[in-house]
């Protein structure tokens, strides 16, 4: 269970929500341009752009769950159980990579979301696992810039890349699931509805928001998906950076995992143990977690990104509050 967004208004914010019931030691993690990234069939990336996000470290190298490169290019991996699907042999006409690989790969290559779409196309995703006690994980992903975003889905039938109007992605179904989802909802509105019932009924509504009555508040991946979707097209244009950090923060908010609201059948605590948003325009990386709701920034540009050697930022995961008296 995760969500992704995009908020595009001129300038790219990208976040999401990372929705799981463990810790997978996640730290953020910079890596320059000339850090030596190895894949597994298309040998180490010894130079690429550089990027900051979301990583588990594993034997020295960085798995991103989400990232952003030096150009604003942003990616993000969600949880994709049951539909997604690797292929197990080598393409002689694709590139080769593994999941795992897949967001700097992207990010490494690409500076905007038209490179990203072609570099896609020419990829295969590889099912080879980091090593023997790391399984795949099976996901989906969204790529976005300034211009708009895509999916990337590789399923039995091969791989689907999506031009994601909707710029927010979440989990099974298939995006087209959640496309097609959108139309028991159009009724929806952040205005105050009209009343065609005026013989049998009182003339205003008793309340504000109801033109947002029927909006799903449930945490499935389909409701996630069509709250989000509505949050983000209702949304103001705002002039201040700190203004659209705010309003994706909340959107994120409205979509989190509360602990204790979610039990996997492995009697298994779900919940938002961190989410993220990327300033593209500025190179700014933001974080927060369950347990530590203050928001940290890291700016990109502000480090060596011509070095070999990746940055890492670990959490304080204690809540940290700023005492007034």
């Amino acid at each position: 269970m995760c969500t992704s967004a995009a908020l595009i208004n001129g300038c790219l914010y990208f976040g999401r929500n990372m929705d799981i019931d463990r810790d997978y030691g996640h730290q953020v993690v910079i890596m320059p341009r000339s850090f030596p990234f190895p894949t597994k069939a298309e040998g180490t990336l010894e130079h690429h752009y550089a990027m900051v996000g979301m990583a588990s470290m594993v034997n020295g190298i960085p798995l991103y769950a989400d990232a952003m490169n030096e150009f604003g290019l942003c990616g993000a991996g969600l949880n994709f159980p049951g539909n997604a699907c690797y292929s197990n042999n080598l393409c002689t006409t694709r590139h080769n990579i593994t999941p795992y690989e897949l967001i700097p790969w992207i990010l490494g290559r690409c500076t905007n979301i038209s490179e990203a779409r072609e570099l896609l196309k020419n990829t295969s995703i590889y099912g080879q696992p980091f090593s023997e006690s790391l399984p795949l994980a099976s996901l989906h992903w969204h790529f976005a810039d300034k211009t708009g975003s895509i999916v990337l889905e590789a399923m039995a039938d091969g791989i689907h890349i999506y031009d994601n109007s909707a710029n927010v992605l979440t989990n099974n179904p298939p995006l087209d699931f959640h496309i097609t989802n959108l139309s028991h909802y159009l009724n929806l509105t952040s205005a105050e509805p009209s009343n065609i019932l005026t013989t049998i009924a009182g003339e205003h509504p008793f309340s504000n928001g109801l033109g947002s009555y029927g909006l799903p508040g449930d945490y499935s991946s389909a409701s996630r998906f069509i709250k989000s979707v509505f949050l983000l097209k209702s949304s103001p244009d705002f002039d201040s950076p700190a203004e659209n950090i705010a309003q994706l923060r909340a959107i994120l908010d409205a979509a989190a995992v509360v602990k204790g609201s979610v039990v996997t059948k492995e009697s298994m605590d779900y919940c938002t143990v961190y989410s993220c948003l990327s300033d593209a325009e500025r190179k700014i990386y933001y974080y927060k977690l369950y347990t530590n709701s203050q928001l940290k920034g890291i700016k990109l540009m502000n480090e060596d990104i011509d070095g070999k050697e990746l940055i890492r930022y670990f959490f304080e995961k204690n809540q940290q509050i700023c005492w007034e008296n």
